[in-house]
């Protein structure tokens, strides 16, 4: 791993299995199957739901700074506490969790490489004995939103020389084939994907483990997209997790400083009357500006 641009930000799941005991690190399981934590964890690690603990069901939002604080207090995480995050689909939510810690500053936080699918495949152990810390009352700074894309600001900046935006969808996606994958619920109004944005799906980070690739092929693999180290980077998705994962990459992995995650996504872009769509599944489909 020593590759890559922020090598600490991820750990194997070797080096997690060795501090399983260690006081000073807080393992965390973030799933997109919010009942798979309870079917088997890491022996220690507490379960974040985040449909429920990470974002606001009401303003459909990421939690606020005080109930993010509650939630690690209530964790046994600490200022000093190293967060290990993992979790299904390749880390999915996971990474969407590392990205909201980082909002509020928490830099000593690790993805398991691989995730949930590389701890099962290789025989880890597992408990689904449900932990209990004593609250840390740690409180939270004020969120830095520099990593966060914002519709309002996105609309004003489309077609800008810098931009490089990445939808990180599956094909059917982008192309608008279907609005979101099966058996999600939250979707949008329309299909298609933002104006010129590039196609690059998530997965193809990513190898049949769920390891992450080298940094050699991760880099390579944007630059054919156009999506380079010198623009001004937003990706996006659904709801922004996946998006979240390729923030990741880019941002942690590659060290690409202009990076942002759009987490209000297709969701929220996909339902604004009169916003500008591309549709190839059907001619004529755009809407223009």
């Amino acid at each position: 791993m020593s590759d890559y641009a922020n090598p600490a930000a991820l750990v194997t799941a070797d080096w997690a299995q060795q501090h399983l005991d260690d006081p000073g690190v807080r393992v965390v399981e973030v799933d997109v199957d919010t009942e798979a934590y309870a079917q088997g964890h890491l022996p220690g690690a507490v379960g974040w739901n985040w449909a429920t603990q990470l974002s606001d069901g009401i303003r459909r939002d990421i939690v606020s700074r005080e109930e993010l604080s509650e939630l690690l207090s209530a964790s046994g995480i600490g200022p000093d506490t190293h967060v290990v995050l993992y979790g299904d689909n390749d880390n999915w939510f996971a990474a969407w969790a590392y990205w909201q810690l980082g909002l509020h500053g928490l830099t000593s936080v690790s993805l398991i490489d691989g995730g949930r699918a590389y701890w099962l495949a290789n025989g880890l152990p597992l408990t689904t004995d449900v932990p209990s810390y004593a609250s840390t009352g740690i409180q939270l700074p004020e969120p830095d939103f520099s990593t966060r894309a914002f519709q309002r600001d996105l609309a004003d900046e489309l077609g800008a020389p810098d931009l490089a935006l990445v939808d990180v969808r599956s094909p059917a996606e982008y192309a608008g084939e279907v609005v979101a994958p099966p058996g999600m619920s939250e979707t949008a109004q329309r299909a298609g994907h933002i104006p010129g944005a590039a196609s690059a799906p998530w997965a193809q980070t990513v190898n049949e483990d769920g390891t992450f690739k080298s940094a050699d092929a991760l880099r390579a693999h944007y630059e054919s997209k156009g999506v380079t180290a010198d623009r001004d980077v937003v990706a996006y998705c659904r709801i922004g997790e996946r998006s979240s994962h390729t923030w990741f990459v880019l941002h942690e992995l590659l060290g690409y400083e202009r990076v942002r995650n759009y987490d209000g996504s297709w969701t929220e872009w996909g339902s604004i009357i009169g916003a500008p769509i591309e549709n190839p599944s059907k001619e004529g489909a755009a809407v223009p500006a």
